[in-house]
């Protein structure tokens, strides 16, 4: 079994680039490195130095592969087009750069939908027009990064996004090129939005390539979906717990991937408010020991 474990800059509070709560880049690739991870997401782009030079002396020091980076842009809004695409283009840029693999795409929290995130009966939907173009963004975006640059692209369900529930998520999968735009499973995304995803796993092992490992406080969840608590304030809240502490059964997820015979990377997102009382250094630590102990 070739599984390999990393972290993100999201287990550190980092959602946006120019966050001034945000701690430094170096911070969070020495305490990645202490906890003993060997690969590193790039986090927002612009968060890590985007000279190739500087970031690959760093990450050569600390011991630590680039992995792959996310894309969370609002596909959703026709209007934003150049935003998204300048976030496509550098996250591209800055991962051929270090020998990274994985291009993320994620439709980021849209106000339409960010009322209804864990309830999926009550949630807006686009009609088929908005759909068909929303779908075509996220094509094309797939397209270039794995024609260009010689990614592997993968889309992301996110909670208050519209990937966010199965129906939606399966929709843009039947519609779209299996050999462009793969599948990046996140556990704790998927029980958010009210799904098993070790059922959704057995239906779309095939077309995983990548994984994202984040538990979530069944507690905390139901709080934050009754009293639609926003998606970065219920990180504030903790509904992203440490892994093992949660609804997500990890042992079951590693049988999956074995069974698949699936080779690649797996990284952990527990993400925080850095202004909060958080450890991440604490956390990451925990969450390698608690994988470790699995046989990841």
């Amino acid at each position: 079994m070739m599984i390999k474990v990393g972290n993100a800059p999201c287990s550190w509070g980092v959602e946006f680039a120019d966050d001034p709560r945000n701690p430094s880049w170096r911070e969070v690739l020495r305490e990645c490195a202490a906890a003993g991870y060997s690969g590193i997401e790039l986090g927002p782009v612009g968060f890590m130095p985007e000279d190739p030079g500087i970031l690959g002396e760093a990450l050569a020091q600390e011991g630590l592969t680039l992995i792959g980076g996310v894309v969370f842009r609002p596909f959703h809004d026709a209007g934003a087009w150049d935003e998204v695409m300048d976030g496509a283009v550098r996250t591209c840029r800055s991962l051929v750069a270090h020998g990274a693999k994985h291009l993320v795409l994620i439709d980021s929290i849209s106000p339409r939908r960010a009322p209804t995130a864990g309830r999926p009966d009550e949630a807006e939907q686009m009609d088929e027009a908005e759909w068909a173009a929303f779908r075509d963004r996220i094509a094309t975006v797939a397209k270039m990064g794995a024609e260009d640059y010689g990614l592997t692209v993968s889309i992301h369900a996110h909670a208050g996004g519209f990937i966010d529930f199965e129906p939606e998520l399966e929709r843009l999968l039947d519609e779209t090129d299996a050999g462009t735009l793969k599948i990046c499973l996140d556990t704790g995304h998927h029980v958010y939005a009210g799904y098993d995803p070790l059922a959704f796993m057995k239906r779309h092992m095939s077309r995983i390539s990548y994984m994202h490992f984040k538990d979530i406080d069944p507690a905390v969840k139901a709080t934050v979906v009754e009293n639609r608590t926003g998606f970065y304030d219920a990180c504030g809240q903790g509904i992203f717990c440490n892994l093992g502490d949660g609804a997500v059964d990890f042992e079951a997820v590693r049988s999956l991937l074995v069974g698949a015979g699936f080779e690649g990377w797996c990284t952990v997102e527990q993400d925080c408010d850095p202004t909060l009382d958080v450890a991440p250094l604490d956390d990451a630590k925990a969450n390698r020991a608690y994988l470790e102990s699995i046989g990841f």
